[in-house]
């Protein structure tokens, strides 16, 4: 049973034609009006996902694959096209970037948990849990403008692994911290898909698209490139990329 079916798919964004940089041409503006143009980042995407498959997506930088992922997570609408996302998600993705620098993490992680659908309850039993698969339990009251960026990406993995729901869109999370931790980011992945949670991640390493999913699909310039066994598809991406990773 497929629990995302994506047909037709297109996206697109307005940008600004013509960049206004200096105090001279804001002020010009009023004489003449900037012009915007259409930017097609996603082009007739589509593709399907089985429930408790782990399917990977590739492409290179600004080939449309953070776009496609928000668009699965409901934070982008299509322009056209179908997507039927059909069970709850939990988007494990651009983490950290809505953090409170004035708060502690302790009252960050109330804030950001709710957003994803826990309950205070919730939040209260699992905090040792997540602080210390971070491994921030001398940081938990500590102003979070005071967190290294890596701290912070830990914090916000942590808080998003706890918070699961039957599909996890997942954006490169093999990247994130140290050796040990990445290792625990894998264990904590396999013990997901072992629970059959439906997986889809964005990976720019073909190693960890093959060795943690399934089937695959590469987005080159907005368009399905090519799409079936992760092997397969990985191996596509290293040609396209001239053989270097």
């Amino acid at each position: 049973m497929n629990v995302i079916e994506v047909e037709g798919l297109r996206k697109s964004f307005r940008i600004p034609s013509v960049h206004r940089d200096t105090v001279r041409e804001h002020a010009l503006a009023f004489f003449w009006p900037r012009q915007f143009r259409d930017y097609n980042v996603l082009i007739d995407i589509g593709f399907q996902v089985k429930r408790g498959e782990a399917f990977g997506i590739m492409g290179r930088n600004g080939s449309g694959k953070s776009t496609l992922l928000k668009i699965l997570a409901g934070i982008y609408a299509p322009d056209a096209g179908r997507v039927t996302v059909s069970a709850p998600v939990t988007p494990i993705l651009g983490l950290g970037l809505g953090w409170n620098g004035e708060l502690t993490a302790r009252d960050n992680l109330f804030l950001t948990g709710t957003a994803m659908g826990m309950t205070r309850k919730q939040l209260h039993k699992d905090l040792d849990e997540i602080f210390d698969f971070a491994e921030l339990q001398e940081f938990v009251d500590m102003q979070v403008k005071f967190y290294s960026s890596g701290m912070s990406a830990r914090l916000a993995f942590a808080i998003a692994f706890q918070a699961v729901s039957d599909i996890l869109l997942l954006d490169e999370i093999f990247a994130v911290g140290d050796a040990a931790f990445q290792k625990k980011c894998q264990e904590r992945y396999l013990k997901l898909h072992a629970a059959g949670h439906t997986l889809v991640l964005v990976s720019h390493a073909g190693a960890d698209i093959t060795r943690w999913c399934e089937r695959a699909m590469l987005i080159e310039e907005g368009r399905v490139l090519t799409s079936g066994p992760s092997a397969e598809v990985a191996a596509q991406y290293l040609t396209l990329l001239g053989g270097a990773e």
